[in-house]
C-alpha cells in the first residue's frame, strides 16, 4: 500500500464518517446560514442548540511536526515568530495560544538530536511578553510538576494572570525520566508510579495559594490610610507527604481567580486527575471513534468527583493541511510526511526500536534484518517513543510484516507508522469535519499544530475560520475578557459558591 492511497483513504474514510453522521444536516445548516449571528444557533434537524467550537493554536517546538527546512519557516526562538503566531490566533478568535516544554535536549548517540527544532525559550518569558502585544488572546504555558515548587509557579501564574488581565493557563505536566531530571538538583529521584500523587499535591498546594488571597482584601481607602482590611491577607500552611510550606502569599487574587488548568494524560491515573482537577484536557485522540470514546469515558468520570458535564473540556490536538479542493489538500499532506520524516529521520525513528546504530542502513531500502537490543535504551534518551516500545522484538516482528505486506522501505514504514494529519482537505471539507466532531461529541474543540512557524496559522484563520462563523459554531469576536469567559468556565469563586449552596 502506497503512502498515497494511505493517506486518501484515512482522508476518505473521515469524510465518510463525516458525510454519514451529517446526513440531512449539512444542506439545511448552509441554508440557514443567516441565524448563525443568533447567540444560540439551533440544529435545524434535532432542534438542539450548536455547541460552540472551541480552538486554540499551539506553538509547534522540539519535535518534528515541524518543517524547520521549509522556505517558509522563520525562527523558533525570536520574538518576532511568537507574536506573529499570537497575533495570527488573536486575529481568527482562538480561545488560546499553547506552549509545551522541553526541559532538556533530546539525544541519539550521545549527541544533541539536531533533526527536530532545538531549544525552547523559557514558557512564562515568552506568554509575559506575548501578554504586552495581545488583548484577549489566553496564554497557557506548559509548566512540570516534578521539578518545580508550588510557591514558586503559583506566583508566576498569579503574575501572569495580573499582566495579562485574566488570560493565563497552566498545563500541569509530570516528568518520568531520570535523564531529564539530571539537569536539576533533585535528579531522577521521584518514582514513575509516584509521578501522579506529587502531581496532585502540587495542584492542590498552588491552589492553596492562590485561594490565599480574597477578592475583598484590598482597601486602598486614602483617607484612612488603610491598605489592606486583613494584614493576614495570603497567609497558608500546607503539610503533606510532599510538602511542607508555611507563609505569606505575596500576589493578591488576579482576575481569573486562579488560572485556567489544563491537564495531558492518557493513562488511567492521568484521566481520574484531569476528571477530579482540570479544567480541560488537552488530548491526543484526534480520529471520529477514538474522540467519542475518549470523551464519554473522561466525562462520565466528573460525577464522581462532584463535577458537571460542562466543567472540563476535551481539547484533542491536531494537525491539518488545506488545499484548494480536497485532492490538492491530499497531495499536499504527502509532501509535507516527506518533509517531516526525511531519510536521516526515518533511520534514526527506527534506532529507537532496534536500540542500535543503523546509520550504514538505505532509508529508501528495506528493513533491518537483524533483531533488536531489548537491554537499556541507550540510542535515544529524553523522547515518548522511548517508553512505546516495551517489546521492541515484537515490534519489529510487526513492523516486518507490515512492510513485507505493504512493500515499504524504511522510509515509507516510518511515515505510515508515526501518524498523519488529521484534517486534510479544502477549507469547507475541514470546517464540515471538525463541526462534526464537535456536534457529535468527539471533541469539544481542537488545539491546532500547523507544520510551519511562524506563519502556518495563517491561512486556517483566514479560509476555515469564516466558514465555521457562517455555521454559527464559533464566534465572531470576543464576548468576555477573560481565558474563563472564552472557555465559558465558572469563576472560581463563582464555583465555589455554587457548590456550598
Amino acid at each position: 500500500m502506497s503512502r498515497t492511497d494511505a493517506n486518501a483513504g484515512r482522508t476518505d474514510d473521515t469524510h465518510t464518517d463525516v458525510a454519514r453522521t451529517n446526513a440531512g444536516r449539512t444542506d439545511a445548516t448552509r441554508a440557514n446560514a443567516t441565524r448563525t449571528s443568533l447567540a444560540a444557533p439551533r440544529d435545524p434537524i434535532t432542534g438542539k442548540p450548536l455547541k460552540q467550537i472551541h480552538l486554540a493554536a499551539h506553538f509547534p517546538g522540539v519535535n518534528n511536526t515541524t518543517v524547520w527546512s521549509d522556505p517558509r519557516a522563520g525562527s523558533h526562538i525570536e520574538f518576532s515568530s511568537f507574536a506573529h503566531f499570537a497575533r495570527t490566533a488573536e486575529r481568527a478568535k482562538f480561545d488560546f495560544l499553547f506552549l509545551a516544554e522541553g526541559l532538556r535536549l533530546r539525544e541519539q548517540g550521545g549527541r544533541i538530536y539536531d533533526l527536530d527544532v532545538v531549544g525552547r525559550p523559557d514558557t512564562f518569558t515568552v506568554l509575559s511578553a506575548l501578554a504586552a502585544v495581545t488583548e484577549r488572546l489566553g496564554l497557557t504555558g506548559t509548566i512540570n510538576s516534578t521539578f518545580n515548587e508550588p510557591y514558586e509557579v503559583a506566583r508566576q501564574f498569579a503574575s501572569l494572570d495580573h499582566l495579562s488581565g485574566g488570560r493565563a493557563a497552566w498545563n500541569v505536566v509530570t516528568s518520568w525520566d531520570a535523564f531529564t531530571g539530571e539537569n536539576f538538583r533533585r535528579g531522577g529521584f521521584l518514582p514513575q508510579d509516584q509521578r501522579y500523587s506529587r502531581a496532585r499535591e502540587f495542584l492542590a498546594t498552588a491552589t492553596e495559594l492562590f485561594d490565599s488571597w480574597h477578592d475583598d482584601e484590598i482597601v486602598a481607602d486614602r483617607d484612612s490610610g488603610i491598605f489592606l482590611k486583613d494584614a493576614r491577607a495570603g497567609a497558608f500552611v500546607h503539610q503533606g507527604q510532599h510538602f511542607d510550606i508555611a507563609g505569606q502569599f505575596d500576589v493578591p487574587r488576579s482576575p481569573q481567580g486562579r488560572p485556567v488548568i489544563f491537564q495531558a494524560g492518557d493513562s488511567e491515573e492521568g484521566r481520574e486527575f484531569a476528571a477530579s482537577s482540570a479544567d480541560a484536557i488537552f488530548s491526543r485522540h484526534s480520529t471520529l471513534d477514538a474522540g467519542r470514546d475518549f470523551y464519554t469515558d473522561v466525562k462520565r468520570r466528573l460525577a464522581g468527583h462532584g463535577r458537571t458535564h460542562d466543567e472540563l473540556l476535551i481539547l484533542p490536538a491536531a494537525t491539518f493541511v488545506l488545499g484548494d479542493t480536497d485532492a490538492e489538500a491530499r497531495e499536499r499532506a504527502r509532501e509535507v510526511r516527506r518533509q517531516q520524516v526525511s531519510g536521516q529521520t526515518a533511520i534514526r525513528y527506527l534506532e529507537h526500536v532496534w536500540n542500535r546504530d543503523l546509520s550504514g542502513y538505505d532509508p529508501d531500502g528495506p528493513l533491518p534484518d537483524i533483531d533488536p537490543d531489548p537491554g537499556e535504551h541507550t540510542i535515544a534518551r529524553g523522547r515518548a517513543s522511548v517508553r512505546m516500545f516495551r517489546d521492541p522484538v515484537t515490534v519489529a516482528r510487526q513492523w516486518r510484516e507490515r512492510a513485507a505486506a505493504e512493500n515499504l522501505s524504511i522510509r515509507e514504514l516510518v511515515i505510515e507508522t508515526t501518524g498523519r494529519q488529521s484534517f486534510v482537505g479544502s477549507p469547507a471539507t475541514v470546517a464540515e469535519t471538525i463541526d462534526t466532531f464537535v456536534q457529535t461529541d468527539a471533541a469539544d474543540g481542537f488545539i491546532l499544530v500547523p507544520h510551519l512557524t511562524p506563519g502556518g496559522l495563517d491561512e486556517f484563520a483566514d479560509t476555515v475560520v469564516p466558514l465555521l462563523q457562517e455555521r454559527g459554531v464559533f464566534r465572531h469576536d470576543y464576548t468576555g475578557t477573560t481565558l474563563r469567559d472564552h472557555l465559558g468556565l465558572a469563576h472560581p469563586d463563582d464555583r465555589s459558591r455554587r457548590a456550598a449552596s
